[in-house]
């Protein structure tokens, strides 16, 4: 059934402690939505508790794996309409003759693979309602990679085109896929205020 404008608009948010994900919230509830978050942390019933009080009225899920978290969120919450893949990893700067397509692929696994199946996961969902929004949050790296960062700019590559792919495959059903590439936005994952902000 499409999503009407008087249904209740359910958005999960992932990785939202880290990078785009506190301001993702933020904006997201000021506009209305319910919102169920994802965060690596969320394993931990305390981190959990810790970040429901802090953010009242939302839901904080223990799934890590996007199957089950998809599974969790239609659960808990009745439905989803949108999703935010907020994908972080640190940028690690290394030249190619030091680095071990191990890295790379620990990299993938976080910014790449994760999104895909959690695309995967929810799709069924979307396609039977015949509407839905993801948006990935990348990097503008890969336009400008810099010396040092080829494992970085190899897997935002990877996630930016797969949030292409999906979203000429999706929209025929009604479903909107877009990549959010920032240049700079400020976290602890890539700006830690301790060498950015408070070092003299």
């Amino acid at each position: 059934m499409p999503v009407t404008d008087t249904a209740p608009r359910v958005a999960l948010v992932t990785n939202a402690t880290k990078y785009a994900g506190a301001p993702t919230v933020a904006a997201l509830a000021s506009q209305g939505w319910q919102i169920i978050a994802h965060d690596t942390s969320f394993t931990d019933v305390a981190a959990r508790a810790a970040w429901e009080a802090e953010n009242q009225g939302m839901t904080a899920a223990e799934a890590q794996d996007p199957a089950r978290l998809i599974a969790e969120v239609l659960d808990r919450m009745g439905g989803l309409h949108g999703i935010v893949s907020n994908d972080a990893y640190p940028a690690i700067r290394r030249r190619i003759e030091e680095t071990e397509a191990e890295a790379l692929r620990e990299m993938l696994e976080a910014l790449t693979v994760f999104p895909f199946a959690l695309a995967s996961a929810a799709t069924p969902h979307l396609k039977a309602q015949g509407a839905g929004a993801i948006v990935m949050v990348t990097s503008a790296s890969p336009r400008r990679p810099y010396p040092g960062f080829a494992m970085y700019a190899t897997a935002r590559s990877a996630s930016t085109g797969l949030a292409k792919a999906l979203a000429n495959e999706l929209a025929p059903h009604g479903i909107r896929v877009n990549a959010v590439a920032p240049n700079f936005l400020y976290s602890e994952t890539y700006y830690p205020r301790a060498k950015w902000i408070d070092d003299p």
